[in-house]
């Protein structure tokens, strides 16, 4: 494994990395073989887990070269979010890095990404004004920006985000299409702890009463999943969805709603309220936003049109 602290190095290491793939095909195909050794890559702010290991697992099964990032982009933190106090731990993260057979791993400062304060911003319209966007105003011209810059360091093939952030996979899917990027998004499903607690970097933050109570995210959302695959239930309207997660979600007195929203994926449109669960043909996303003291927390399911009316 390759540890780069600068884009020059982490351009040179892929650039080897891609000619000693071609060498090797030519020596097994011939020099006429054509055979692209594709780059995958999974960008991160660190403190990894297994959900981020999902990632680097995915990539490493569908790529010749894994390349993980691991930056704490300050750009995308509010004023008053936990930029500071956001968890790091480089040596763990190195070792996971290795446990999943990353290629390359960059791990740059804040002034080797911004060596210059940044006066070109990407903005992504539309699908950043809802969910987290109306909460963190600026936060996703921050991520679009950081992740537009590692896109022209890395050039990968493929790039693997979670979809425990779907906002965030929606925006960048967006971006990546309206700015022809050569690269392919490539979503991977959220990884869960035993009892139904989405993994999370910010979960080390709860206490253990905290911890406990936030496992109404996901039993929300579960019921969500049941009423989508009762052929009666699905016939709830969309408001009868939003009142059930909502109640099970306030069942915790620790719970401090920032917003529950359903609506359609990619598109992140709003869906009315009366309009029936079975009556809808796109896909629906059923997004969270929740605090527990001061960590605040996202889950969301997402309900593909297949799965809903192969039930109804």
């Amino acid at each position: 494994m390759i540890i780069v602290r600068e884009v020059a190095q982490l351009r040179q290491a892929i650039a080897e990395r891609r000619q000693l793939g071609t060498n090797r095909a030519k020596a097994e195909y011939g020099s006429a073989a054509i055979q692209q050794h594709t780059v995958g890559f999974a960008p991160t702010m660190g403190y990894l887990h297994e959900g981020h290991a999902s990632l680097m697992q995915k990539a490493r099964e569908m790529s010749d070269t894994v390349v993980l990032s691991i930056f704490v982009n300050p750009i995308q933190f509010g004023p008053n979010e936990d930029l500071d106090s956001y968890p790091r731990d480089e040596a763990r993260d190195l070792e996971v890095a290795r446990r999943e057979g990353v290629d390359i791993v960059f791990l740059p400062t804040v002034a080797e990404m911004y060596p210059q304060p940044t006066r070109t911003k990407i903005h992504v319209s539309a699908l950043t004004e809802r969910l987290c966007g109306a909460s963190r105003p600026g936060h996703f011209d921050g991520v679009t920006t950081v992740v537009a810059k590692l896109f022209n360091m890395v050039n990968p093939d493929l790039a693997f985000f979670g979809m425990k952030d779907a906002q965030q996979v929606a925006v960048l899917q967006q971006m990546v299409t309206d700015l022809n990027m050569n690269v392919t998004i490539v979503p991977c499903p959220i990884v869960r702890e035993a009892d139904g607690l989405a993994l999370s970097s910010r979960n080390v933050y709860l206490s253990a009463e905290q911890r406990e109570q936030a496992l109404v995210l996901s039993q929300s959302l579960r019921k969500v999943r049941e009423v989508s695959e009762d052929a009666v239930q699905s016939s709830f309207t969309i408001g009868q969805i939003h009142q059930m997660v909502e109640s099970t979600i306030t069942s915790s007195p620790l719970a401090d709603i920032d917003y529950i929203e359903i609506l359609t994926f990619p598109g992140l449109e709003p869906i009315l309220a009366e309009q029936r669960l079975s009556d809808v043909k796109e896909d629906i996303i059923v997004a969270l936003a929740v605090k527990f003291g001061n960590t605040r927390l996202i889950d969301n399911i997402r309900l593909q049109k297949a799965e809903v009316l192969s039930h109804v």
